[in-house]
């Protein structure tokens, strides 16, 4: 099969495609010829030699996620057969043709949805249900800022913040993002362009003083001090990237004020058994509000909200496969709005 190689750690241009043994499923595996491979920020790390992947992974393939049809059966898998429609997650390898993924991970593409489409939602729409929900415990009516809105992360987290019941969305992106937000149509009360204004000023005057319930974090140390002004008391913070880097002075105290909780998450490095658990969460509450296009109405939302809305991957760009440099190149300038995806023919 071929599959995108990283012959050494480095810029875009130590990518390129290599010819590379097909896999073999094992117990409980299915083999997903891949037809969309989203890209995530961790794959320029994994590239640059950053951000190893999980052990008995493929070092030199990057891709967290991917979209396709089912190829093959390992032993012991039920409920799925060759040429069904998947979507799932990955500790890695997914710049590839074929990928062998155990069962537990996969999700049905959505009907009307394109590979391209599907291949947009595993990672981000996961990553921001388990940091809202699970981690945030983000309730109908609190008060959600969600960094970085025009991201992957974030435009999936606008969403589901909605779909859960946020009282106020408040979303933190440069000033040509925030229109392509407003223009989308996506769920957002008050946007902050940041690098005009204090967003910690901005949220204390859209929450009354109070703050914010709910912060998504993806940026870091550069946001620590107005994260902090912009928490509300017993508020949760829930940190899943770090843009700016990791390094903070902290002044502890000013937690224990707000009886604050700030949590740290990773999902590439989680075992299985617990992707499995937030894959099954994530399939019963929200795979069926995800509706073919921008226009159509809502088929299903999730189960506490029957008739919520839609739910929609948002794409930026889309480049053959042969192209994953370039595609690279792109998430680096950081123009992306949205989810920038590799079709592999």
């Amino acid at each position: 099969m071929k599959a995108i190689r990283i012959t050494r750690p480095g810029r875009p241009d130590v990518l390129e495609v290599a010819d590379v043994p097909d896999p073999a499923p094992g117990a409980g595996e299915v083999l997903v010829r891949i037809r969309a491979a989203g890209l995530n920020r961790a794959d320029l790390l994994q590239r640059m030699g950053r951000y190893p992947p999980p052990p008995g992974t493929p070092t030199d393939i990057p891709g967290l996620e991917f979209a396709g049809q089912i190829a093959g059966l390992g032993p012991d898998v039920e409920g799925w057969s060759p040429g069904d429609r998947v979507m799932g997650l990955l500790p890695g390898a997914g710049y590839a043709e074929l990928v062998c993924v155990p069962a537990a991970l996969l999700l049905a593409s959505p009907p009307g949805l394109s590979d391209v489409e599907a291949a947009a939602i595993p990672e981000v729409f996961l990553t921001a249900a388990d940091a809202l929900f699970d981690l945030g415990r983000l309730a109908a009516g609190e008060t959600a800022l969600i960094h970085s809105a025009g991201g992957g992360v974030g435009t999936a987290a606008l969403q589901l913040a909605r779909a859960g019941g946020a009282g106020l969305i408040i979303g933190t992106a440069s000033s040509t993002k925030l229109a392509a937000i407003a223009e989308t149509g996506l769920p957002m009360d008050a946007g902050v362009d940041y690098r005009t204004e204090s967003f910690g000023q901005r949220v204390l005057e859209q929450t009354g003083g109070t703050g914010a319930d709910v912060i998504i974090d993806t940026v870091g140390a550069d946001y620590w001090e107005d994260n902090l002004a912009s928490l509300a008391t017993r508020g949760r913070w829930v940190i899943v990237g770090l843009l700016s880097g990791g390094d903070v002075s902290v002044d502890l105290r000013s937690l224990m004020r707000k009886r604050a909780t700030v949590i740290g998450t990773v999902l590439r490095a989680r075992s299985v058994d617990e992707k499995a658990r937030l894959t099954d969460d994530f399939r019963r509450r929200f795979l069926p509000a995800f509706a073919a296009d921008e226009g159509a109405p809502a088929r299903k939302g999730p189960e506490e909200d029957p008739g919520g809305p839609a739910l929609r991957p948002v794409l930026d760009r889309v480049f053959p496969f042969a192209e994953a440099a370039e595609a690279h190149r792109h998430m680096e300038s950081n123009r992306n709005f949205g989810k920038i995806v590799l079709e592999v023919n």
